[in-house]
């Protein structure tokens, strides 16, 4: 290392203090960033020395580059904690023709108090960032230089911050002039109010706190953008979550290599067997697979789409594609071709990895419209036919092996937090997709914060394990399979391609996790198992079961509301019939049930309370990079969506009378903009940059939120009356047990009706409805005094008892409507169940309204033709 000393003559200071003479020394390394950072003494003096230290080695920094005169920044606070606001951290900025960046503030525990004898500012490498480099010589509490694995920007040009505005009152009364060749301190005393209004300044211009993997290189960015290069000021805070260092998904994955590198990260069955990947073994192959996309072409900001169920390639997929500089981008596995085509053509595509040769045939037929296109990867099966650019994952994986580590990771050191790494391509259910642009700290963070919020197990103590099912095109599947596992050395192991067929039981109880996420569907279909098997046991057994729900169910309300104690009885409900419950599903181990992604039912959640499977709510969007509410085991409420995240922030918008209104997120989860299109950015982010989910919700008093329906969902009768359909549809559902699913109908119409469909067995190959009852219908049937066994057998017959009953049920929830106006005057039965194959659901199973109002228009008008509006709901019984 080449030194560089400086003297700075202190001259004498009030008689009070001792000043020791100050040397500074400038370090050049092997690259060609500089950067590092001084922080204020105890006394006065030597700070105005240190400055001048600093002044005079920016000049020979920039003679040392050939860099113009000094720029003069403003300046800047310290990271929240190492210092009070009246002894800030100083900092040394740098900048360049194309980059600018400011290096973080050493942690708290590592700035000492004393009078430090010499300080070395090392020139990093382009390749390392976080910390900027302190040396402090003869002092072991400095911080060391940087490692091979930080990270850096390049500069050009070096100036000193402004140090005026954030000296004491003391230091400004001390005199103001040159004091031995160091520059005098410029503007008024920096008070705590000041600083604050400089923060939020500082915070509206895009200059945040940063590691180096944190790109600034626009004086004023902006919270969101539409641009696939594009970067987004980090929504970071003074302190709390928010205040964490930004990282990239490679720093994250290099964490979880260097702590858990051999423990299991991710498993899979082959053959009856399981096969697994550690931590050090996966990293290496998403860095091989990455090669390998760089091989293939992909160009940076373009995307990798990736078309098949949950398994270790997609992951390395995903990952690699990131690594590479590209995008990754899900694709649902039920799209259709034209629906993949706009997803691989909106994000530019270079390369497509599919699962089989069933979804190899969809890519095959609209291959001429992706210009983009380069290459497809099949990962799953031997190719049926071999093309130009068509490899198998083994042909792929060895392309990369060529591709020098040097140019990845040149690739690599380049991205910044607050750069789009990931498309999600949001369902469709109210028209076009669009693509939600997620950086690389929405990401890590993201993971970062929910870790924290739900208690995640460090793998060093005791390894969280999860099972991946649920579709990975979706946010919240990737944030817990992918992101979360990682954050904390998780292990990850994939269910069966036909795991919501019925295979995922089977699989649950093999790898029993310790958290596990459904789907209100996937609750549903349990409870209906359940309820099936129940059904089917003794007398004795189920008066046995129905005492210990009815105590489970108590005691976990209780709970609820604080009561920490258990009962006798509830122990003993526990031994004889909870914890067997536990061990059939798989769940024994599992303390962590959550749901989300779409409404769920009281009855549902009731329903497993009562077996002491607590299920907790979650509630989120793409756009928010997956939760922004969590329920937890010592704060949730029965259909509330818990509280928000730490680090995040809720705000109802418009509230009306009853506290309903939007809500509106903002925190470091919200997600930088659709792809390409700006308008569509503006509409759900205000000019204050809240994202406007379009949901409807209120909190109560304990800050617990409610869902209470969506706007674009919102019924507005001719009478002008607004309804939120979901609650009346649950209360339904609810109330007549054999209705599957329910659409409330009544949009500008005189009153409301409803089409109901009936619960009946899925085709597990197709997931087309079936007509045979479910176990459940058809012990709904029997207590009727029905022999209905098949769904046209109700529908066709009209099946009196089963209308009858729906209509008594229908009537039940009317009572408790609060208006005319909100009573369901007419209905009828579908002779089809909706489904995801027949369009009427979308890839969560959330209901497509504008699909369905489009394919059941005539049953719709025949409630309004000719009609005069009822007063009262009159059984409508349709005749024989």
């Amino acid at each position: 290392m080449l030194e560089h000393p400086l003297r700075t003559e202190v001259p004498p200071p009030p008689p009070a203090t001792s000043v020791n003479i100050r040397w500074l020394h400038i370090g050049r390394g092997p690259g060609h960033t500089w950067e590092g950072s001084v922080w204020r003494d105890e006394d006065s003096a030597l700070r105005r020395a240190n400055r001048g230290a600093v002044s005079m080695a920016a000049a020979e920094l920039r003679a040392a580059a050939g860099a113009g005169p000094a720029r003069r920044s403003k300046a800047s606070d310290g990271r929240p904690g190492s210092f009070s606001a009246r002894r800030r951290t100083r900092r040394l900025w740098a900048t360049s023709r194309h980059d600018r960046a400011r290096t973080p503030d050493p942690p708290a525990a590592a700035v000492p108090r004393m009078h430090c004898k010499s300080v070395t500012v090392t020139l990093c490498e382009p390749a390392m960032s976080a910390a900027a480099v302190f040396e402090h010589a003869g002092d072991p509490g400095c911080l060391p230089p940087c490692g091979p694995e930080d990270s850096g920007a390049s500069l050009d040009d070096v100036s000193v911050e402004s140090t005026a505005k954030e000296s004491s009152g003391e230091e400004s009364a001390g005199g103001s002039g040159d004091e031995a060749g160091t520059p005098a301190a410029q503007g008024p005393p920096r008070g705590e109010v000041a600083g604050a209004q400089e923060d939020k300044q500082a915070k509206e211009n895009g200059d945040v706190r940063r590691p180096d993997s944190l790109d600034l290189s626009s004086s004023k960015l902006q919270l969101w953008t539409s641009q696939r290069d594009g970067l987004v000021s980090l929504r970071t805070a003074e302190s709390g979550p928010a205040a964490e260092p930004p990282v990239t998904v490679d720093q994250m994955f290099r964490d979880a290599v260097r702590n858990y590198g051999d423990q299991t990260a991710l498993g899979w069955k082959e053959a009856d067997r399981w096969t697994t990947l550690t931590f050090k073994e996966y990293y290496e192959k998403c860095k091989t697979a990455a090669k390998s996309f760089l091989k293939l072409g992909l160009e940076r900001y373009h995307g990798v789409g990736i078309l098949g169920f949950n398994s270790a390639e997609w992951f390395i997929s995903d990952i690699g594609a990131i690594l590479a500089g590209g995008f990754a981008v899900g694709i649902y596995t039920t799209n259709s071709p034209e629906a993949c085509q706009y997803v691989v053509e909106n994000s530019k595509a270079n390369i497509l990895v599919v699962e089989n040769h069933k979804q190899l045939q969809k890519i095959l037929q609209i291959q001429d419209k992706l210009p983009h296109l380069k290459a497809i990867v099949q990962y799953k099966d031997a190719l049926k036919e071999k093309r130009p650019n068509l490899y198998t994952w083994a042909e792929f994986m060895e392309l990369g092996k060529d591709v020098p580590d040097s140019e990845l990771e040149e690739v690599i050191s380049s991205q910044k937090a607050n750069q789009c790494c990931t498309l999600i391509y949001t369902s469709g259910t109210t028209g076009q997709p669009k693509g939600v642009m997620l950086s690389h700290d929405n990401l890590t963070w993201t993971a970062l914060a929910t870790a924290r919020t739900v208690r995640l197990t460090d793998a060093r103590v005791s390894q969280e394990v999860v099972v991946s099912y649920l579709p990975l095109s979706h946010i919240a599947a990737q944030m817990i399979d992918i992101w979360l596992t990682m954050r904390v050395g998780g292990a990850t192991y994939f269910a069966q391609p036909d795991a919501l067929k019925g295979s995922l039981a089977n699989t649950l109880r093999e790898v029993r996790p310790t958290a596990f996420m459904g789907v209100p569907r996937v609750w549903e279909k349990m409870q209906e198992k359940m309820k099936s098997v129940g059904a089917k046991s003794s007398a004795v057994r189920r008066k046995v079961a129905a005492w210990a729900k009815d105590v489970g169910l108590q005691t976990n309300l209780n709970k609820m509301h604080g009561h920490a104690s258990t009962p006798l009885n509830y122990r003993l409900a526990k031994k004889l019939v909870f914890k067997k419950v536990r061990k059939a599903l798989g769940l024994d181990r599992c303390t962590k049930c959550y749901t989300g992604a779409a409404p769920i039912t009281k009855d549902t959640l009731e329903f497993f309370l009562s077996l002491d499977i607590p299920v907790y709510e979650l509630y989120g969007m793409s756009e928010s990079t997956g939760p922004h509410t969590i329920s937890l085991p010592d704060a949730f409420r029965l259909t509330s969506c818990g509280k928000v995240i730490p680090g995040c922030e809720t705000k109802i918008s418009n509230p009306d009378s009853e506290g309903n209104g939007e809500i509106c997120f903002w925190g470091r989860h919200v997600f930088m903009g659709y792809l390409g299109m700006e308008d569509k950015t503006e509409e759900s982010l205000d000019s204050e940059g809240w994202l406007h989910s379009g949901d409807l919700g209120k909190h109560d008093q304990n800050g617990f939120l409610f869902i209470t329906g969506r706007i674009k969902e919102l019924i507005i009768t001719a009478g002008g009356e607004n309804i939120p359909p979901v609650p009346i549809e649950d209360a339904v559902k609810e109330t007549v047990p054999i209705i599957s699913n329910a659409m409330l109908i009544g949009d500008k119409k005189k009153f409301l009706s409803m089409l109901l469909t009936i619960k009946c067995n899925v085709n597990p190959d197709t997931g087309d409805p079936e007509d045979e009852l479910t176990p459940e219908a058809l012990d709904f049937c029997q207590k009727l005094g029905s022999t209905a066994t098949k769904v046209s057998d109700i529908t066709g017959s009209k099946d009196r008892a089963v209308y009858t009953a729906i209509q008594e049920g229908i009537n039940r929830v009317n009572e408790q409507a609060t208006s005319n106006a909100q009573k369901i005057q007419k209905w009828t039965l579908l002779e089809r169940d909706f489904s995801i194959p027949g369009g009427e659901l979308g890839p969560t199973m959330k209901l497509k309204r504008p699909v369905v109002m489009k394919m059941y228009k005539d049953q719709i008008d025949n409630f309004y033709k000719d009609i005069v509006t009822p007063s009262t709901p009159d059984n409508p019984l349709p005749p024989k």
